[in-house]
C-alpha cells in the first residue's frame, strides 16, 4: 500500500461513521472559527494601528519632557528655578516645564539634529463669517507629519500665511455644507490673555483633517499660526513664565539603528529628560489588543483541546470496531508503521476537516461584520477593517489544528500498530 492508497484508505474510513466524525468535526470547527475571528480582529486593528503611524510619519522625531518627582511619597523641596503644570498619571504627578536653558542642553546631546519647543495654544474658541462660537484646542502641525485628509492640503510649515486645518467634526458645525468647502474659508480664533483681553486672529483653512485613531479633535496650525496665537495669549507674562514649555520636538538622524535611538533616549534620561516616539505611544496601546486576542485566544485553544479528546475517542472506537479488519491487514503483510500511519492519517484529515471549514465560515463571518459596522459602529473611523485576514495566520491556524488532531490520533494509532494479527483475526 503506497502513500496515496493509505490517504485515499483514511479519507474512506473517517467518513465511515458519519454521525461520530461530524460531532468531532463540529467540536474543532468551532475552535478554529474562534481562533480565526480573534486573530482576525488582532490583525486588523494592529494594520490600523500601523497605518496611522505610517500616515502621521515623522519617523525621526522625538517627543520630549523633563518629569518632575511623583509626590505620591512626600513632598518635593521647593525650586524656584522651574515651573510645573498637572500631568496625566498617578496623583501628585507633575510635569516641569523646561526653558530656553534646557532646550539648549537637549541640543547639545550626540544625536540631536535640532530641537523646538512645542508652544501651548488654548483658544477661547472658534468661528467662521461671525458665526456660531465653538470650543476649540490646536495643535502644532510637525514638519514630516502626514495628516489623513478628508479634503485640501497639509498647512506648510514653510509659508509666512496662517493656515490651519480643521478636524472633519467641526466641517458642518461651522457652516460649511462639505468638506471641500471648508477649504479656502477664513477661520477666527478668539484669544484672552492674562490681562483678560480678548483678541481676533484669523487664519485660512487649507484641509480638513480625518479623525482617526491618533487623530484628531484638534485644529492643527503651521508654525507662523502657532506663533501668532502662542503670542497672543501670552501678553502680560513675564519672559520667564513665556519662556516655559510643557515639551519640545526634538529630531534625529532617521537613519540611525534601533541602538542609535535608544543610545539617544538613554543620553536625554541621563540629563533628567524622556524621550517619547510616537511608535512608542502607541505601542501601549498595541499591548492591550494583542493581550486582549491572546486571552481570546486562549478560549478557542480550550476548545481544541477538547476537541483533541473527542478525536482520541472517535478514533479509539474505530480501532475497536476494526479489529478484524487489522488483523486481517497485517495477516496480508501490512506493518505497523503503515497501520499507525493510517490511523492517523485518519486524525489529521479530521482536523484537516474542521479548521479548514472553520476558517472559512469564520472569514465569511468577519466579512459579513465589516460590512456591518463600516457604516455604523467604525463609520467615524474610515480606513479601519476590524477583522483582517493574513494568509499567514490563517494557514498557521489550519496547520496546528492539523498538528493537534496529529498528536490526539497518537495513542489509537499506537493500539492499532501494536495489534497482534492473530487475536485481532479471532477477535468477535
Amino acid at each position: 500500500m503506497n502513500a496515496f492508497d493509505l490517504i485515499r484508505s483514511a479519507v474512506k474510513n473517517s467518513l465511515r461513521s458519519k454521525t461520530r466524525t461530524t460531532l468531532t468535526v463540529l467540536a474543532i470547527f468551532i475552535g478554529a472559527f474562534t481562533l480565526t475571528l480573534t486573530s482576525g480582529v488582532g490583525t486588523g486593528i494592529n494594520q490600523y494601528i500601523d497605518t496611522m503611524v505610517a500616515s502621521i510619519g515623522a519617523d525621526d522625531v522625538l517627543t520630549v519632557t523633563k518629569a518632575a518627582e511623583d509626590t505620591g511619597d512626600g513632598p518635593v523641596e521647593y525650586d524656584p528655578d522651574t515651573t510645573t503644570v498637572a500631568a496625566a498619571g498617578p496623583p501628585g504627578t507633575t510635569v516641569v516645564t523646561l526653558s530656553s536653558a534646557d532646550l539648549d542642553t537637549i541640543g547639545d546631546v550626540d544625536g540631536v539634529l535640532s530641537v523646538e519647543p512645542q508652544l501651548r495654544v488654548s483658544p477661547d474658541f472658534v468661528r467662521v463669517d461671525g458665526g456660531t462660537a465653538y470650543e476649540a484646542s490646536v495643535g502644532s502641525f510637525i514638519p514630516g507629519m502626514a495628516l489623513d485628509l478628508a479634503a485640501g492640503a497639509e498647512p506648510d510649515s514653510a509659508s509666512d500665511a496662517y493656515e490651519v486645518a480643521v478636524p472633519v467634526s467641526y466641517v458642518d458645525a461651522l457652516g460649511f455644507t462639505s468638506d471641500a468647502d471648508a477649504v479656502g474659508a477664513t477661520l477666527t480664533f478668539g484669544v484672552m490673555d492674562v490681562a483678560g483681553t480678548s483678541s481676533l486672529v484669523t487664519a485660512t483653512i487649507v484641509g480638513v483633517a480625518e479623525e482617526g485613531l491618533v487623530g484628531s479633535s484638534a485644529f492643527t496650525a503651521n508654525e507662523v499660526l502657532t506663533e501668532a496665537l502662542y503670542d497672543t495669549q501670552s501678553v502680560g507674562l513675564s519672559e520667564s513664565s513665556k519662556d516655559s514649555y510643557s515639551s519640545a520636538v526634538v529630531r534625529f538622524d532617521e537613519t540611525g539603528t534601533d541602538a542609535d535611538l535608544t543610545a539617544l533616549k538613554d543620553s536625554l534620561a541621563e540629563l533628567g529628560y524622556t524621550g517619547t516616539t510616537v511608535q512608542d505611544s502607541i505601542g501601549s496601546f498595541k499591548a492591550v489588543i494583542d493581550g486582549i486576542v491572546l486571552v481570546l485566544n486562549a478560549f478557542a485553544v480550550i476548545a481544541l483541546l477538547a476537541a483533541g479528546f473527542g478525536i482520541v475517542n472517535t478514533l479509539l472506537m474505530s480501532v475497536q470496531e476494526r479489529t478484524r479488519e487489522i488483523g486481517l491487514m497485517k495477516a496480508m503483510g501490512l506493518g505497523g508503521g503503515k497501520i499507525f500511519g493510517l490511523f492517523s492519517l485518519e486524525a489529521v484529515f479530521i482536523g484537516l476537516m474542521g479548521s479548514a471549514i472553520g476558517v472559512g465560515v469564520g472569514m465569511l463571518a468577519g466579512a459579513g461584520a465589516n460590512a456591518v459596522l463600516a457604516d455604523t459602529l467604525l463609520a467615524d473611523l474610515p480606513g479601519l477593517t476590524l477583522v483582517a485576514f493574513d494568509p499567514a495566520a490563517l494557514a498557521t491556524i489550519v496547520l496546528t489544528v492539523m498538528g493537534l488532531a496529529f498528536l490526539a490520533g497518537t495513542i489509537p494509532a499506537l493500539r492499532a500498530a501494536r495489534q497482534d494479527p492473530i487475536e485481532s483475526l479471532r477477535y468477535e
